[in-house]
């Protein structure tokens, strides 16, 4: 999505906490690491399979978006309707929320979004309290991702050190880039660090979960992860790294941290589809056909 507007790098200015506590911390061995044609199945911890999971999108809003800040070389004026989405992951006594939408007054006034549902209240739908869900994989710190993190009050919150670490601190530094990040999200992440409810990440191919894993290096922001979920069949969550369909199919980047990072998002869109095993199983992180391809009541599609 185009999160760069001025008008919100005015309105999100201010002061952050000056104190930044590091969390706890998962890090990849170099015995996970896999290449870019590794799709064999992955094994949870301990040698054995992890559960076999369930995965639905959640749809809590929609909005018309440009599809050249979308699919990067695209041409200038085509329109198209995006999905705002949480994916829920449930399995091996877990609930887990992939991404945790939005809820703050500034984007809810000057994002012009339709149907909107808080998240909270959006899984609901799904059968599963706020308070149930047990942990939260943060993609990335943009604020219709990560802005919902204090809407489930037992959940631990999982994101990428790089991440926690940039949009902590060097991000709003004079050379920092902060755009599409809200300050109030970050005070709030810092907070339930404090709490001892984040995890860090530590880098690229790191199970976090028994048969979940994460993945970095398509830099949709500093250190933006994906989700490999592996079952019968596998699953790539990409969320924004990837945001349509038609990035893949026409081998054309997502928005990036830098231009310079447009041609590692390309190569991770393709590491995606490598990890799920076909193109038909990554699901883009804001397109509304993952709400046709898969069976679909209301707002919420059942991925498997």
């Amino acid at each position: 999505m185009r999160k760069f507007l001025l008008l919100f790098l005015v309105i999100l200015a201010s002061a952050l906490p000056a104190a930044m506590i590091a969390g706890t911390f998962l890090k990849g061995r170099a015995s996970d690491r896999v290449g870019i044609n590794s799709a064999r199945p992955l094994q949870g911890a301990g040698g054995k399979a992890g559960p076999e999971y369930s995965i639905q999108a959640i749809r809590y809003a929609s909005a018309e978006d440009e599809v050249a800040g979308l699919v990067m070389g695209a041409p200038q004026g085509e329109k198209i309707n995006i999905a705002l989405v949480v994916w829920l992951i449930r399995g091996g006594g877990r609930n887990i929320l992939f991404d945790s939408g939005y809820h703050r007054d500034t984007f809810l006034k000057y994002f012009p979004s339709t149907e909107y549902l808080r998240p909270d209240e959006a899984v609901k739908l799904a059968g599963i309290q706020p308070e149930e869900i047990t942990d939260i994989v943060i993609s990335h710190s943009h604020w219709d991702h990560i802005g919902g993190i204090d809407l489930f009050p037992k959940a631990v919150v999982w994101i990428q050190k790089e991440e926690y670490r940039y949009y902590t601190g060097d991000a709003w530094q004079p050379a920092g880039n902060h755009g599409g990040i809200d300050p109030e999200d970050v005070q709030q992440l810092v907070k339930l660090n404090t709490q001892g409810r984040v995890h860090l990440v530590d880098g690229d191919n790191v199970e976090i979960f028994p048969g979940i894993r994460a993945y970095t290096g398509a830099r949709h922001t500093y250190a933006s992860q994906y989700l490999r979920v592996e079952g019968n069949p596998t699953f790539v969550l990409a969320s924004d790294n990837c945001y349509l369909y038609r990035n893949m199919a026409e081998h054309k980047a997502s928005a990036t941290f830098s231009q310079g990072d447009e041609p590692g998002n390309i190569k991770n869109q393709a590491r995606m589809i490598e990890l799920a095993g076909s193109p038909d199983r990554v699901v883009p992180g804001h397109d509304m056909l993952q709400f046709q391809k898969f069976p679909t009541q209301g707002r919420i599609a059942k991925i498997k």
